[in-house]
């Protein structure tokens, strides 16, 4: 019977979830840090000559330095990373650079492209479980550096087994063109859709909105001559300015065994960066002096067929959102991964999102895809664009290779 009528007041005031998520308690798994790199061209841009593990080094210096937290507070490190076999190893050595004692754990998870994201989840369920109460959750990847190209082709007698199962083989240019035709997006709607990506970052970046997100790492790039410099990076350099649907239309098919739609105009650059947040309870934050900058609130994973995989976010939003019993209209900042334009402006209208809340600094096409930084970073992004509207809800998804989609909700506490 109490469940009964719990059911029937929550029905009765439909706006009993918002508040429920807003509402503040002591064990609210809170965000005190959120800062990440600029991003910058794999194999051209300022980090191409950066190892994985100088790269966690740097940014978890700016975390140690920029939080004042006593470093040896901190219990685990978890990052997400796609690309790189030893992560693990690297993030130990990168933490124990940077300052932090050897009391911390460190491990790397790896679910593509949502692994900054998963990262950040698992931190989360492990302070919620008690097994922690300080930990940091990060993404990065080196593509300068790092490669995730198979071994060998898979075992013919497990990929005989179902269509579903070969298809996870495929590489994903080719599930971009399957979402572009199967769902029939042209390819001059995927060319407005990444041109509109580059032109909000274009405005973004000068407006000066990204500088509280964005940390200066000072790395070492070496020259056509050989020589080695010094340069201290402050900006994403992806972002080319005054790009027009028109000049996108004119860069030849990337894929045409496949298709003529996606291009290295419209889909996600390849990039290296690292993005990084500090996650405790509400009391423990408090006890400490921290600043809570945002609530974690919830995150699911979900599947779908493998050759669509770019459409992910189309089932975990859903998902996540039925979980938690709030709506996509009460969301004020939606982040969503563009992998690729097709599946951008599929996951668009299939939810029927208000694009002026989608990705407002621009996307993956604009600013670029390090695999596993991206969900961490979106995370990061999104909270900057909160705190500059003073708006609330978060919103962040991912598509994931092989046929997954992750989502995760966030609310705004420094309005």
């Amino acid at each position: 019977m109490a469940e009964r009528i719990g059911s029937i007041i929550r029905h009765l005031a439909p706006g009993s979830s918002l508040n429920s998520i807003q509402s503040k308690n002591p064990d609210d798994i809170v965000i005190t840090l959120a800062i990440r790199t600029p991003l910058t061209k794999a194999k051209k841009g300022g980090f191409k000559d950066t190892s994985l593990e100088y790269m966690l080094y740097a940014l978890l210096e700016q975390v140690r330095q920029r939080s004042g937290l006593d470093p040896a507070l901190v219990e685990d490190f978890c990052l997400g990373n796609v690309r790189d076999p030893s992560a693990s190893y690297k993030l130990r050595t990168a933490a124990l650079a940077a300052g932090f004692p050897n009391t911390a754990g460190a491990s790397s998870v790896n679910r593509f492209c949502s692994s900054g994201l998963k990262a950040t989840a698992d931190i989360a369920n492990a302070i919620t479980n008690g097994n922690i109460e300080i930990g940091i959750a990060i993404g990065a990847e080196s593509m300068s550096t790092g490669g995730e190209r198979l071994d060998g082709p898979f075992d013919e007698a497990v990929l005989a087994r179902s269509q579903e199962a070969a298809d996870c083989t495929q590489p994903m240019g080719w599930t971009s063109e399957n979402v572009s035709h199967d769902f029939n997006i042209s390819r001059e709607e995927m060319d407005r859709y990444a041109a509109e990506s580059f032109q909000r970052a274009e405005k973004a970046q000068k407006a000066g909105w990204p500088e509280d997100e964005i940390v200066p790492i000072t790395t070492k790039v070496k020259g056509k001559d050989g020589q080695w410099s010094e340069v201290t990076l402050t900006k994403d350099d992806g972002i080319r300015p005054g790009t027009t649907a028109e000049s996108l239309s004119k860069i030849r098919a990337a894929f045409p065994q496949w298709g003529n739609g996606t291009t290295g105009g419209n889909a996600s650059q390849v990039t290296d960066g690292a993005a990084a947040l500090i996650l405790m309870k509400r009391s423990t934050a408090v006890k400490l002096g921290q600043p809570i900058m945002a609530k974690y609130v919830h995150s699911t994973v979900a599947g779908l067929a493998p050759r669509i995989m770019g459409i992910g976010p189309t089932v975990a939003i859903p998902k996540l959102l039925a979980q938690v019993g709030v709506t996509l209209q009460d969301m004020d900042v939606i982040e969503i991964n563009e992998a690729f334009s097709s599946m951008a402006v599929y996951c668009r209208d299939n939810l029927n999102v208000d694009w002026a809340k989608m990705n407002p600094r621009g996307g993956a096409v604009a600013l670029g895809h390090p695999l596993g930084a991206t969900g961490a970073r979106q995370i990061v992004t999104g909270l900057s664009e909160l705190r500059r509207t003073k708006k609330k809800f978060l919103l962040t998804s991912m598509c994931i290779g092989t046929g997954q989609g992750m989502a995760g909700l966030f609310v705004n506490e420094q309005l």
